[in-house]
């Protein structure tokens, strides 16, 4: 069933103009390619086995099929490997190739988990974010589709801080969870329950980040300071 997709989805490639065409070899590899680098089926963009839209968009307000998007995007690439020649002066065998992996990396809307985290945490609360973060480690760890390393909730974190101080916390919870040695988590933290003047509890927060680091002079010096004018509640 899938190879006859793809031999569809290759003859659909050939019929198009030019501009849409996959770059060079088999449109048969190509479309097993985009498939592999978007982590999907052949019918993401082809509905079983019938021909999919492929005319194009004459009303702004309609969203393009998948495969009206499939072929700009394939006509972006190409237009982007001849500027990537022309930047750097070297023949195409010499350059490295910007394919659909490059971006997707194995899911079909790509994006950086931390942006994605924090649009959740800010709309559907700190809980659906440390929920969409669980099902993505689950799904995806292991894979190159996200980075789920020490540096992801911390981006999240500094950027929900900003609007939702208390929201920030949860993330920054679960960041210790899969990295307990973690004391920029621990500052982070400690600055969230600043913003909502708690600085009892950012003084203990402080306290645990020295006890793996002893002689971090930049967290000694934010407990000292914030030691010295602590607010009441």
């Amino acid at each position: 069933m899938e190879s006859v997709c793809f031999t569809i989805a290759a003859a659909i490639l050939l019929s198009a103009s030019a501009p849409a065409q996959a770059p060079g070899g088999d449109s048969m590899m190509n479309m097993q390619a985009i498939a592999q680098g978007l982590g999907v089926k052949c019918e993401y963009c082809h509905a079983g086995m019938g021909s999919p839209r492929t005319a194009p968009v004459a009303d702004a307000s309609r969203t393009p099929s998948h495969i009206e998007i499939a072929k700009a995007m394939i006509a972006m690439t190409r237009d982007l490997n001849v500027k990537v020649q022309a930047a750097t002066g070297k023949p195409a065998n010499e350059t490295t190739r910007v394919n659909c992996i490059t971006c997707h990396r194995g899911v079909a809307i790509p994006g950086q988990l931390s942006d994605i985290l924090t649009k959740t945490a800010l709309e559907k609360g700190p809980d659906a974010a440390v929920a969409q973060y669980r099902d993505l480690r689950t799904e995806y760890y292991g894979h190159q589709s996200y980075d789920f390393s020490e540096e992801t909730l911390l981006t999240a974190a500094q950027q929900v801080v900003r609007a939702k101080p208390t929201a920030s916390i949860p993330l920054l919870r679960l960041n210790l969870e899969f990295y307990p040695k973690s004391v920029r988590s621990y500052t982070q933290i400690a600055f969230a329950y600043t913003r909502t003047l708690d600085d009892e509890a950012a003084i203990a927060t402080l306290e645990k980040a020295l006890e793996l680091e002893p002689e971090n002079g930049m967290v000694k010096g934010q407990l000292e300071q914030l030691k010295s004018y602590r607010r009441k509640r």
